[in-house]
């Protein structure tokens, strides 16, 4: 049998692939060029902040800035206390308790319902999710007062538990909507399974459904803890000295006297802390859950 020649012609590339590759390739690099700009643009005010929290007074307050003004403690002293004698720490605290205790709730609360709307959704669950968006619809300050009157009728101002009420109900809306999105794609063959080997409710939700969605609850509580930690407009108005809140407590330092920037700058970046630490601590987990359910 005669052997078999194989044509070794080259095969000559499809036109235009070339041209294509390259435009992608600009096109990534322009965009990677955009994403860095975004991020400078959004970091410069915080970096001008800090350093800013390093300069004296006198420094900080000239106009155009001094940037290479010498560099000092003293805003950072101030705020914890030495020249006034007002320890930060008990509003820091304030801050910490109510933020961890309702974002705990929040995700208590949250998931089960999430699970409803999601997995095992209920009758009409497009209204109940419309109900819990609309919850939002209203401005903040139009139920200020409101509040107000109940709270000093119960007898629950300047009370850090009626923060954890408040906090947990503005959130709990967010919480369900994201939940929903991240439970979805659980599959249900696998929570069939669980409940034909007889898993009650509680063990799915703790051994099945949290694994799974670790992330989309990573991701929920952290913006529960952000939106708790940074809210100033119940604080402010619903505290008075026992439980007051950081927020409240970095606005001790505009007074009569005038806006003493260096303290201030000094003080917005202790407060921001615990924030920063907690999405640097999260960074991946919020990642995974932010993008969950994006790519099909």
């Amino acid at each position: 049998m005669a052997a078999t020649t194989l044509d070794a012609t080259p095969v000559t590339p499809v036109a235009g692939i070339a041209p294509r590759e390259r435009r992608e390739r600009r096109s990534r690099r322009l965009l990677g060029a955009g994403a860095w700009l975004c991020g400078i643009i959004f970091f410069l005010p915080f970096a001008w902040m800090v350093l800013t929290s390093f300069h004296s007074e006198q420094d900080a307050g000239t106009n155009p800035p001094k940037i290479d003004a010498p560099l000092t403690l003293h805003g950072y002293r101030e705020f914890f206390g030495s020249g006034t004698g007002v320890s930060p720490w008990p509003p820091l605290i304030n801050s910490l308790t109510a933020s961890i205790v309702s974002t705990l709730l929040v995700l208590l609360l949250a998931t089960p319902a999430a699970y409803a709307l999601s997995i095992k959704p209920v009758r009409k669950w497009s209204d109940a999710m419309f109900f819990f968006l609309s919850t939002k619809m209203l401005p903040v300050v139009a139920g200020l007062l409101p509040v107000y009157l109940i709270a000093k009728n119960i007898g629950m101002l300047d009370n850090i538990w009626l923060l954890v009420i408040l906090y947990t109900s503005m959130n709990l809306p967010i919480a369900v909507w994201m939940m929903r999105s991240f439970l979805s794609d659980v599959p249900g063959a696998i929570i069939e399974a669980a409940s034909i080997d007889g898993a009650g409710l509680p063990t799915i939700l703790a051994r099945i459904v949290a694994p799974i969605v670790a992330p989309g609850i990573a991701a929920t509580a952290l913006i529960s803890f952000i939106f708790s930690w940074n809210e100033l407009l119940f604080a402010r108005v619903l505290t008075g000295v026992t439980a007051n809140t950081a927020p409240v407590f970095l606005t001790s330092f505009v007074t009569s006297q005038g806006l003493f920037l260096a303290k201030v700058c000094a003080a917005a970046v202790c407060i921001s802390l615990p924030v920063l630490a907690a999405g640097f601590a999260a960074q991946d987990k919020l990642v995974q859950g932010l993008s969950l359910g994006a790519v099909k």
